[in-house]
């Protein structure tokens, strides 16, 4: 069976107009014309009998946020819990806020069968970009006798390259759909090479 990964739609990473800032609709990481992917996602919804959405989902003391320090700024680069260089973020994805929620367009009424959330991030000193890290995302998909995962969402050079590789390293067959990711770079060049190179198909 096939499964529908939709990473991150999440309103943190969505492009909004500063009357909706004000309001407190999201885009504290928003990604360039993030909110361009929701139709792709509702043109896929009913193709697949299993559909996966991934969330960020904060402490507001997480270790990844660059108000956590000091002097800090975000995208400063910092040591992590697990002795990785990593990059401290803004504060986004914060569990219970607006900015953490999936967009409203999505039509989850289109999902052909049934539709799962899994949250991640959700331990303070852990800021994983995979949506399989930290989660039983993988047991699942096995336990549904899923064999093969198409993947969209934000962003495509972080959540949802990581949540790709490991796709592939749980021994899923994995299909990155490109009009329906956005990325934060705008040269993707390494993420493309790094995602053909671990045999994810792009399409």
């Amino acid at each position: 069976m096939k499964a529908l990964i939709v990473v991150d739609a999440q309103y943190d990473f969505m492009p909004v107009s500063a009357e909706d800032y004000a309001n407190e609709m999201g885009g504290a990481l928003a990604v360039a014309d993030g909110d361009e992917i929701i139709p792709v996602i509702n043109d896929l919804l009913p193709k697949y009998d299993l559909v996966i959405f991934t969330k960020d989902w904060h402490h507001p003391a997480m270790y990844a946020f660059a108000s956590q320090y000091p002097g800090k700024q975000p995208f400063d680069k910092y040591t992590n819990e697990q002795g990785e260089e990593d990059i401290l973020w803004p504060d986004h994805c914060v569990e219970n806020t607006r900015g953490a929620n999936l967009h409203d367009d999505i039509q989850f009424e289109k999902c052909g069968k049934d539709f799962y959330i899994f949250k991640k991030g959700q331990m303070v000193h852990y800021h994983p970009y995979s949506g399989f890290s930290g989660t039983d995302l993988a047991d699942f998909l096995r336990e549904k006798n899923v064999t093969l995962v198409d993947i969209v969402g934000l962003a495509t050079d972080y959540c949802v390259k990581d949540t790709a590789l490991d796709a592939v390293k749980e021994g899923f067959e994995t299909t990155i759909i490109w009009e329906g990711c956005k990325g934060i770079e705008k040269d993707l060049t390494n993420t493309i090479r790094d995602i053909l190179d671990s045999g994810i198909r792009i399409r």
